[in-house]
């Protein structure tokens, strides 16, 4: 009898041995950004691209160009019928022109923790949610080996976009997360992709009045930075840098904001456009933000040119 629950002994301890030994599927490191990622873009769209030049090209651009990148389109969220409905697809190789496109949809988190499942993204270049319902995509691909795999195009240079559901499930806190509908802004699923870190990304801003739900919770939650995007309207997060492409705004929650109005909209009696004295401010098209160091990035002025005196002769 005790040789047998010595050997029953000997062969669990063997079994949970065998067991952590083997890779994580998420490796968290130590890093040297605030919130962006420390290799590769991220393009975040606030819903309803259409034919928004400026970010289609900008994703196209960060991919490698049209000829040479290798795209995967997840469709998780758009529901079981996504796996296999081609329209998304063709319509992001219609406004990219990317040839090598490849469509990505799994509900099952066994099969999203295989390395046969993830073989298209091993070598991709580019990555693009689409739109749905973003707790799809947590129950899909959370803390699986398809989940590294997607960290992984990032350190390899690569850009990842994400637009309406696609854009929430880049934050590392989902926003809007619950099953039972978007209405409820903290719901039974709170974790995101974590890909911009310390982060809660709503979209579709103003077109469905969300302006001030993030305020509250960023109020409740100092170390997030809060993005609210419009429709047809992106950031690009590069590192710690942030800028607005597209044709609306872009709203940022930042704490000491909230609490203190620290960005003063009138600076020495001038109206500061980059600034704002409310609970969050807009970023437009071209703006730049530091999330680092949570400030508007201030262009310098370009003085009108001096004329030669030769040319008035």
């Amino acid at each position: 009898m005790m040789k047998k629950i010595t050997f029953i002994m000997l062969a669990i301890v063997a079994f949970y041995s065998t067991l952590f030994a083997q890779r994580a599927p998420i490796t968290v490191k130590k890093s040297d950004t605030r919130h962006g990622p420390e290799k590769g873009s991220l393009l975040i769209i606030g819903g309803n691209v259409g034919s928004q030049r400026d970010i289609w090209e900008k994703f196209t651009e960060l991919a490698g160009g049209k000829d040479k990148a290798v795209l995967v389109v997840v469709t998780t969220a758009g529901g079981d019928s996504a796996a296999f409905d081609q329209k998304g697809v063709a319509e992001v190789k219609r406004q990219t022109g990317i040839k090598n496109v490849t469509l990505f949809h799994t509900s099952d988190l066994k099969e999203a923790n295989s390395e046969k499942f993830i073989a298209p993204l091993k070598n991709a270049t580019a990555v693009y949610f689409e739109g749905g319902r973003q707790w799809r995509i947590a129950d899909s691909y959370l803390n699986t080996l398809t989940h590294q795999a997607f960290i992984d195009v990032l350190n390899r240079g690569g850009v990842i976009a994400g637009s309406s559901a696609g854009a929430s499930i880049l934050g590392s806190f989902l926003w809007r997360g619950d099953t039972k509908g978007a209405h409820i802004l903290v719901g039974d699923h709170t974790q995101g992709l974590g890909l911009l870190k310390n982060s809660a990304i709503d979209q579709h801003l103003l077109v469905r009045n969300r302006q001030f739900g993030l305020v509250d919770f960023i109020r409740k939650s100092p170390e997030l930075i809060g993005l609210g995007l419009d429709e047809a309207t992106a950031v690009l997060v590069q590192r710690d840098s942030l800028q607005v492409l597209g044709k609306s705004v872009v709203a940022v929650y930042d704490y000491n904001r909230i609490v203190d109005n620290a960005g003063k909209h009138v600076v020495d009696g001038r109206e500061d456009f980059t600034a704002s004295s409310g609970p969050f401010f807009f970023l437009r098209a071209g703006q730049k933000y530091d999330l680092s160091k949570r400030q508007v990035i201030k262009e310098a002025r370009k003085l009108p040119a001096v004329a030669n005196k030769t040319d008035y002769k």
